[in-house]
C-alpha cells in the first residue's frame, strides 16, 4: 500500500468530467417502472441494471429491508417490489443514470449537487488547476481535501499542514460538507476535524455553492483549535491501545472492510499515546481496498477522537 499521495485539483476535475461523460438525469412516470428482480428494473419495458446504491434506496423508499430482499430468490424480489411500487405516493420519481444503469432514485425535489459543480465553485474561488489537493473519489463519493502551506505548524518535530475538507456523493450517501482538515506530513495521514461550525446540507437546493466563500472562512476559525488538540493527543496516556481501538471501532459502528483497514494501520503507528491511535484510523484511510466514502469516514472518526481531547 503506498502513501495517500498528493495530486491537483486539474486532475481531479480531469477525472470527475471523465466519470461524468455519461451521466444523466430523468424524472420518470412511476406507472412505467416494474422491476426483473433487485438488480433490473425495467422503464416503459426497457432493460436497466441497479447499481447497489440504487438498490438500497429503492428497497428504502418502498419500506422493504434491503438484507431480506437481497436474501430473497430473483422472483420473490420481483414480486415484492413491484407490488409495493404501485403504493409509491409519488407521481413522478427522479432517476440518476450512468449510462444504461440506474445509479441514484429520488424524488423529484431532490436538487443533486454534482462533483463537477463542486470543482468549478473551487476555481471560481481561486483554487486554480495547480491547487494540491489530496482526493478520495469514486462513482458513489468524494472527499477532497486542500492543504494550507500558509498555516503549517511543527509539533515535536512533526509537521502539519492544516485546511479544508468538502465532501459529496452525487448518489445520496452523504449531503455536501465543508470541515478543517489536518495533514500530517510524515506520511500524508489526512485527519478530517469533528467540529461545530462545519457546513452540511441536505441536497434540496444548492444553497451551499452560493456560501461557499462565508462556510470556508467559518471552518478556517476551527484551524487553531486543531494544533493545541494534537498537542494534547501526544501527552495523553493510552494503558491498551488495541483495545481502545476495538472501542472506538464499536463506538463509530465501523464496518468490517474498514475495521479490517484499521487492523492494518495499527503497526504503522503503533504507540502508547492517544495520538498513536487518532494517526491509526487517518492511516487507515489510505488502504488499498476502501470505497472512497470508507476512507472519509476514517478520516472523520480520527477527527472525532482527537476532538474529544481537552
Amino acid at each position: 500500500m503506498k502513501q495517500q499521495q498528493l495530486t491537483t485539483l486539474g486532475k481531479v476535475f480531469d477525472r470527475v468530467d471523465e466519470m461524468s461523460a455519461n451521466c444523466r438525469d430523468m424524472n420518470i412516470d412511476v406507472p412505467d417502472v416494474s422491476f426483473d428482480n433487485l438488480d433490473v428494473l425495467r422503464i416503459a419495458g426497457e432493460p436497466h441494471e441497479i447499481r447497489p446504491v440504487a438498490q438500497r434506496s429503492i428497497s428504502n423508499r418502498l419500506g422493504i429491508p434491503y438484507p431480506y430482499l437481497r436474501r430473497c430468490p430473483p422472483d420473490v424480489q420481483a414480486q415484492n417490489l413491484n407490488h409495493w411500487i404501485t403504493k409509491e405516493k409519488n407521481a413522478q420519481l427522479l432517476f440518476r443514470f450512468d449510462a444504461q444503469d440506474v445509479r441514484a432514485v429520488f424524488t423529484t425535489k431532490y436538487i443533486p449537487v454534482d462533483n463537477f459543480e463542486v470543482c468549478e465553485r473551487l476555481d471560481s474561488l481561486g483554487y486554480g488547476p495547480d491547487t494540491e489537493v489530496q482526493c478520495h473519489l469514486d462513482p458513489e463519493f468524494m472527499s477532497l481535501s486542500i492543504p494550507d502551506g500558509k498555516q503549517a505548524f511543527d509539533i515535536n518535530g512533526d509537521k502539519f499542514k492544516p485546511g479544508i475538507s468538502i465532501s459529496n456523493s452525487e448518489v445520496g450517501l452523504a449531503s455536501l460538507s465543508i470541515a478543517a482538515f489536518v495533514l500530517r506530513l510524515v506520511c500524508t495521514n489526512g485527519l478530517v476535524a469533528k467540529s461545530d461550525v462545519s457546513a452540511s446540507y441536505r441536497h434540496v437546493s444548492t444553497k451551499i455553492l452560493n456560501e461557499f466563500p462565508q462556510v470556508l472562512d467559518e471552518v478556517s476559525y476551527e484551524l487553531g483549535a486543531q494544533r493545541s488538540q494534537f498537542k494534547i493527543s501526544m501527552e495523553s496516556p493510552v494503558d491498551d491501545p488495541e483495545s481502545t481501538l476495538a472501542s472506538f471501532n464499536r463506538q463509530f459502528g465501523l464496518n468490517a472492510q474498514e475495521k479490517e483497514a484499521v487492523e492494518w494501520a495499527w503497526p504503522h503507528e503503533m504507540g502508547d499515546t492517544m495520538f498513536a491511535v487518532v494517526n491509526t484510523y487517518t492511516r487507515a484511510a489510505q488502504w488499498v481496498d476502501l470505497s472512497a466514502e470508507s476512507s472519509f469516514r476514517l478520516s472523520r472518526v480520527g477527527g472525532n477522537i482527537l476532538g474529544m481531547l481537552h
